[in-house]
């Protein structure tokens, strides 16, 4: 983990380690399935708390201060815990209100979002033409080859969901673009992490019925999911990707982020919830060849 805004390690490409990000968000859905006795708001508590609980052990095993608070501005205060925990909470609002799939295609307009916000000026249209064959792809999977059934299946009942869903959208590709360029240290998401640990612990207290007495109760499994969720997909996984965003090529990042529903397709298929099929080639072609046409430069 970093300390500092410098460049990693020349013998690690910050662009992998954004990859190694999105390869562990494609561990949430497996993840969650052995969490599911846990309310969303509860859950994301535990894991942003052992995300930030990161940094203190990092310090512990290197004799720093444990509570040195980071220098951080008001703004990227605002962005990084808005960012973090403003996409998680209209997420689930707005898995409140409208149906699951239908939300999964409008919150995966972020890479395309992104994608736009990092393109240079003369590469705009191809962008949007790369990233619109990624968005496909990931739509293709996330619908299981029904994407323009689904995509016409869109009910006006269910519209304060969808705009739920495009405010997370909005929220986290402007958060990842901010935080790209901002100048904060990268184990400064640590104390981030710990402001949305007890955001999310007032909005359980607030929004769900108390559920903490299921805490006594889980058993190895669970707790082994809500540490891995820790340390991966809802927790670690901020880290790698400040790290991408910051040193790595962003552009390749926006674009490979669409893989994430095929790369959890995979691997919910690897522990037997769900098959493989068709599908799944037709998406990773479709991201490909969108992240190449995103990704050309023009003089």
């Amino acid at each position: 983990m970093l300390n500092s805004t410098t460049d990693p390690s020349p013998s690690i490409n910050p662009t992998f380690i954004g990859v190694l990000a999105i390869a562990m968000w494609a561990a949430l859905a497996l993840l969650s399935v052995l969490t599911e006795s846990l309310s969303p708001f509860l859950l994301l508590a535990l894991c942003f708390f052992i995300s930030g609980l990161l940094v203190l052990i990092k310090r512990a095993c290197n004799r720093e201060p444990l509570l040195s608070l980071p220098a951080l501005t008001k703004m990227q205060w605002l962005v990084g815990v808005g960012g973090l925990f403003g996409f998680h909470f209209f997420y689930f609002m707005a898995i409140r209100h409208a149906p699951p799939i239908q939300v999964s295609l409008v919150c995966y307009l972020w890479p395309l979002l992104l994608a736009l916000y990092v393109s240079a000026k003369g590469n705009r249209w191809l962008t949007l033409l790369g990233a619109s064959l990624g968005f496909m792809g990931a739509g293709v999977v996330i619908t299981d080859g029904a994407l323009f059934n689904v995509a016409n299946s869109f009910a006006s009942n269910d519209a304060v969901g969808y705009g739920y869903a495009l405010v997370a959208a909005l929220i986290w590709s402007s958060y990842s673009w901010y935080m790209g360029k901002s100048n904060n240290n990268v184990e400064d998401i640590g104390w981030m992490s710990m402001a949305v640990a007890i955001l999310a612990f007032i909005c359980h207290l607030l929004l769900e019925p108390s559920s903490l007495s299921t805490l006594t109760q889980l058993d190895g499994i669970t707790l082994l999911a809500i540490l891995l969720l820790g340390l991966g997909p809802v927790g670690g996984a901020f880290y790698l990707w400040d790290i991408g965003m910051k040193f790595g090529k962003q552009s390749w990042l926006a674009s490979l982020s669409f893989a994430t529903p095929v790369l959890s397709t995979m691997l919910l298929a690897l522990f037997g919830i769900g098959t493989l099929s068709i599908n799944v080639l037709i998406a990773l072609a479709l991201i490909m060849v969108g992240a190449g046409i995103c990704n050309i430069k023009r003089d």
